[in-house]
């Protein structure tokens, strides 16, 4: 705009360019899906990124044979060996060498909340700090409001405990807390839930570590004084099988005791009877960040859903209507993050298209000839850009 007055405005070009090198950390509980060749590594080479994995202890056979794969599709595409490293070491020290070292310039992990906190202080400590995408503690409330519980509470157990303990419960979007108001209907949820949770017969989790803190986050919970044990699934009769468990307590109790709030990662969930929908949305304002929150409704809800909306979209990073929060689809709106703790960064999602642009930066080009311009940003390319908002190449 050279006519603009009182001074014209600048010839004002932009383009995301990579952060340049990513550690990423493997996750115990997804050999595949957030591991070797998982949405963290994905998403930081669809930005321009090399990738640093760092294997984790629990799974190197698979983890080798991932990096081994990955280490093929880079020579095969013809890009730099570089692009791609994976390293292997138990305990800390490896993890926390390439965090401080100033070549890396972000970090992508999942796992616990202790284990990510430690990785995002290590970083404030550089003389350079860089963004940690940690995705770290969860416990996904799920809200069976009324008409829905009056109109299908015995499936809603059934398809409920389907949810708890998908793939042992390893699920970082598990529903491990329930609230509803109190009544015969929530009773008949319960019924349903204890009948189909006593049937579960209970695969192995995937290493001896999850299996030790979910029995002790199970028997914290049975040993509470303010909490029912509801149902226990199946005895397994193998080695670090965890056996399912369903509790209640009342609101006040729950509100009293922050412990009742903190995640036990496997097949166990807490549910919570409240007295009235006032308490509901009381409760909900004192939950810390989660990554998803369920909504049990049918259209005689909307209005108590309506009273909720505003507390969960401050608490969660997707919420759900009548679905389950287990599993997410790779998608352009997806968002797998969430207020923290359970993510580190709560404008970022670590599942879709999204995803990339945790490792890219913005860069402005003002008044530059078009001889030192990025091809992408010059007058003639045809490229798929904007120019003055419009889509564009």
């Amino acid at each position: 705009m050279p006519d603009r007055k009182p001074l014209p405005r600048s010839d004002l070009r932009l383009r995301n360019v990579p952060l340049g090198p990513v550690v990423v950390f493997g996750a115990s509980n997804f050999p595949l899906a957030f591991s070797v060749a998982g949405g963290d590594t994905a998403s930081a080479l669809a930005a321009g990124c090399p990738v640093v994995v760092k294997a984790h202890s629990a799974h190197p056979g698979t983890s080798e044979l991932v990096g081994r794969a990955l280490q093929a599709a880079v020579a095969e595409c013809g890009l730099h060996e570089g692009v791609f490293s994976l390293l292997f070491g138990a305990g800390a020290e490896v993890g926390a060498a390439l965090v401080a070292d100033p070549r890396i310039k972000a970090v992508g992990f999942t796992g616990s909340r202790s284990g990510g906190m430690e990785l995002v202080n290590i970083s404030s400590r550089r003389p350079e700090p860089i963004p940690v995408y940690a995705e770290m503690s969860s416990i996904n409330p799920v809200y069976l409001l009324p008409a829905a519980l009056a109109a299908r509470a015995e499936a809603i157990g059934r398809e409920f405990v389907t949810s708890l303990t998908m793939g042992a419960g390893q699920f970082c979007t598990n529903p491990g807390l329930v609230f509803a108001l109190k009544g015969p209907n929530l009773e008949r949820f319960l019924d349903s839930a204890a009948v189909a949770l006593k049937a579960y017969a209970p695969p192995p989790m995937l290493t001896p570590g999850i299996h030790k803190a979910y029995e002790a986050g199970v028997q914290a919970l049975s040993e509470h004084n303010q909490v029912e044990t509801i149902a226990r699934g199946r005895v397994g009769e193998g080695v670090n099988q965890g056996t399912g468990a369903l509790f209640a307590t009342d609101a006040k109790d729950f509100m009293a005791d922050e412990r009742l709030g903190h995640e036990v990662f496997g097949s166990s969930s807490l549910v919570v009877r409240c007295d009235d929908v006032d308490g509901l949305v009381t409760l909900s304002e004192k939950l810390e960040g989660q990554l998803t929150a369920t909504l049990q409704m049918e259209l005689d809800d909307v209005g108590i859903a309506r009273r909720l909306m505003p507390v969960l979209e401050r608490k969660a990073g997707r919420i759900l209507a009548n679905g389950w929060p287990t599993g997410v689809e790779v998608s352009h709106a997806m968002v797998h993050g969430g207020p923290f703790p359970a993510t580190s960064d709560s404008r970022t999602t670590s599942v879709g298209s999204l995803a990339i642009s945790r490792f890219l930066r913005p860069v402005c080009y003002q008044d530059l000839p078009s001889e030192l311009l990025p091809d992408e940003l010059r007058d003639d390319s045809k490229r798929p850009r904007l120019v003055d908002g419009t889509r564009a190449g």
